[in-house]
C-alpha cells in the first residue's frame, strides 16, 4: 500500500463546539467589523454578531430546541446567515443548509429526508418555503426580515452563555446535501469535530490572517461558501464582503471600494477576471490572492488570471463529505493545473479502479482515496451509501482520479464518478434521468456532462423517443425546466436510437461522452 501523507506539521485540533471556534477572537474584536452586507453597505460588529447568535440559542432552547432536532435554513448571504447557523449550533441541535434557488418539490424532499421540524427563510424565499412546508407538514415557518411568518427578531431570548453540551465528535451540528459519487442527494453527517479539524487544518494552506478582507459570494448554504469563507473568515477574525449573488460589476466594485485582499471564488468566475474587458475600469491593487474551488482550474487560465489581476491565484481540492478541503496550493508552492498538496493530518492514496490495488508509480492516474479527522461520519438515514464511499480502513473514495508527482502535488484530471459540475454545483444524472423519464412519449433517457469554458459543465440529455412520438428539444427542456432549479436545468438534448447499457443495465456514459 502506498499511502501519501502531508508534510506539514500536525496541527492541534481542540476539542470544542464549531461555534466556540468561530467566535474564538469574538471578544477581543468586538469592535471590529465581521460582515459588510455588499448590496447594502450595512455593518455587524464581532461583537454584535457573538450576541446575536447567543441570544438565538437561547430563544431556541427556551422553545425546547436542542439536541435531537433539526431546523433548515434558507437563505442568500446575509450577517443573520451566521447568527442562524451557529444559534441553532450552540443550541445543540443540527441546521440543514437549503439551496435557495430550489423550486418546491426539492426542498421538500431534503426536508422530509433531514427529519427537519422547521425553517429559517427571508421573504423572497418564503412562499416556495411555505409550499414546501405543507407537503412534509411542518408549521413553523421563521423569517428573516418582513414577511408573513414568525419574525426572526421574535426568537431571540435570553442569551445562552455556553454551548449545549454535545459530544462534538459524533454530534451531527450541519447536514448538507451532496449527491456523492452518484445518485440522488444525500444528507452528509458533519460533526463539530469535522467542521473544527477542517478549519484548523484549512488555516496554514489558505494564509487568512486576521486583517484580511474576504468576499464571500459563494453561497454559505454550500459547503465551501459555508466552512471556508463564512466559518474560517469568522474564526480568523477578518472582515467578510458578502453578496447574495454573483455579478461582475458588483465584485469589482467591492474589491476596489472595501479594498479586498483575498477573492475565493470558482472557475467560471476566475474565467471572466481573465477575460472580461469590463475588469480594466476597476482598481483591484489590494487583492493578493484568488482562490478557486468547487470544480478544476486549468493551469493556463489560473495563470492568465493572475497576470491581468497583479496575485497570486491557487485552488484546492476537496468535496462536501469531506468538511470540505483535503487538498490546497500553499502560497507560493504553486504548479499550473495542480489542485496542491495534502492538509495537515490528511492521508491520501491513488488506487487502480479495475484492481483495488494501489498504482505502481508517481504520475499514474487511479482514483483518489482520502482518510483524515474532516471525513464525514457518513450518509444520513444510509448506511448502503456510507459504506461504498467509506470503506472499513476510514478511506473516502472520492471518484476523482488523480495523480500525484514527487514533490506532493495532486492534480485531477479525470472522474469515475457521474456528477456534473456545473458552475461549481453538483448535477446528479440520476435525477434528471428519474424525472425526464416521466415525460410522455420518453421511453429512455441518459444524462452526462459536456465540457464548456464558462460553466466547466453542461448537463447533456440522450433521449430515446417512444414509438410514434413527438418529443422535441425544447419540450424536454421546459419539462426540466418546470421541476428543478436553475442550475440543473438540461442544456443540450440528443435523439437517439438507444441508450448504450452493460450487460447489468447500467448506463454507459463514457460512450455517450466518446460519441
Amino acid at each position: 500500500m502506498t499511502v501519501f501523507k502531508s508534510a506539514k506539521p500536525d496541527v492541534d485540533i481542540p476539542d470544542v463546539s464549531v461555534t466556540d471556534f468561530v467566535l474564538r477572537h469574538a471578544a477581543a474584536k468586538a469592535e471590529h467589523v465581521a460582515f459588510v452586507e455588499g448590496m447594502s453597505g450595512r455593518e455587524v460588529t464581532y461583537g454584535a454578531l457573538a450576541a446575536q447568535i447567543r441570544a438565538f440559542a437561547g430563544g431556541l432552547q427556551a422553545r425546547g430546541v436542542g439536541p435531537g432536532d433539526t431546523w433548515a435554513l434558507m437563505a442568500p448571504n446575509l450577517p443573520e446567515y451566521a447568527v442562524v447557523f451557529h444559534g441553532i449550533a450552540y443550541a445543540g441541535a443540527t441546521v440543514t443548509t437549503l439551496n435557495p434557488t430550489y423550486g418546491a418539490e426539492e426542498i421538500a424532499f431534503q426536508l422530509r429526508d433531514s427529519k427537519a421540524s422547521a425553517i429559517v427563510t427571508v421573504e423572497l424565499f418564503l412562499e416556495t418555503a411555505k409550499a414546501a412546508a405543507a407537503k412534509v407538514g411542518i408549521e413553523t415557518i421563521i423569517v428573516i426580515g418582513p414577511g408573513d411568518a414568525t419574525p426572526f427578531t421574535e426568537i431571540m431570548g435570553e442569551p445562552l452563555v455556553e454551548q449545549v453540551p454535545v459530544d462534538f465528535a459524533t454530534h451531527v451540528v450541519v447536514l448538507p446535501y451532496s449527491s456523492g459519487t452518484t445518485g440522488f442527494p444525500k444528507g452528509v453527517m458533519l460533526t463539530h469535530r469535522n467542521l473544527v479539524a477542517n478549519l484548523c487544518q484549512s488555516e496554514p494552506h489558505l494564509g487568512m490572517r486576521g486583517d484580511d478582507v474576504v468576499f464571500a459570494v459563494l453561497p454559505f448554504f454550500h459547503i465551501y461558501g459555508m466552512n471556508v469563507l463564512m466559518n474560517l473568515g469568522l474564526a480568523t477574525g477578518v472582515k467578510i464582503v458578502s453578496l447574495p449573488r454573483f455579478d461582475m460589476v458588483q465584485m469589482l466594485e467591492l474589491t476596489q471600494s472595501q479594498r479586498i485582499t483575498k477573492l475565493y471564488l470558482v472557475p467560471p468566475i476566475v474565467l471572466a477576471l481573465a477575460k472580461h474587458p469590463v475588469v480594466e475600469k476597476f482598481d483591484l491593487a489590494s487583492v493578493t490572492d484568488i482562490f478557486s474551488g468547487a470544480a478544476p482550474l486549468g493551469g493556463e487560465l489560473a495563470e492568465e488570471a493572475a497576470k491581468r489581476v497583479g496575485c497570486r491565484v491557487g485552488q484546492g481540492y476537496g468535496m462536501t463529505e469531506l468538511s470540505p478541503v483535503s487538498h490546497a496550493i500553499e502560497g507560493d508552492d504553486y504548479k499550473a493545473g495542480s489542485v496542491g498538496t495534502l492538509l495537515s493530518r490528511t492521508e491520501a492514496r491513488i488506487v487502480d479502479p479495475e484492481t483495488g490495488q494501489d498504482v505502481a508509480a508517481l504520475g499514474e492516474r487511479g482514483e483518489l482515496w482520502v482518510r483524515g479527522p474532516q471525513v464525514m461520519q457518513g450518509y444520513f438515514g444510509n448506511a448502503g451509501a456510507t459504506a461504498s464511499t467509506i470503506d472499513e480502513e476510514g478511506w473516502l473514495h472520492t471518484g476523482d482520479v488523480a495523480i500525484a508527482d514527487e514533490d506532493g502535488h495532486f492534480f485531477i484530471v479525470d472522474r469515475l464518478k457521474e456528477l456534473i459540475k456545473y458552475k461549481g454545483f453538483q448535477v446528479p444524472p440520476a435525477e434528471l434521468e428519474a424525472l425526464i423519464i416521466q415525460m410522455p412519449g420518453v421511453a429512455d433517457v441518459a444524462v452526462i456532462g459536456v465540457p464548456d469554458d464558462e460553466a466547466g459543465e453542461l448537463p447533456k440529455a440522450f433521449v430515446v423517443r417512444a414509438a410514434g412520438a413527438d418529443v422535441t428539444e425544447d419540450g424536454v427542456k421546459d419539462f426540466v425546466k418546470g421541476h428543478v432549479s436553475t442550475y440543473k436545468q438540461v442544456r443540450i438534448v440528443e435523439f437517439i436510437d438507444a441508450i448504450p447499457k452493460s450487460a447489468s443495465g447500467k448506463i454507459l456514459r463514457r460512450e455517450l461522452r466518446d460519441r
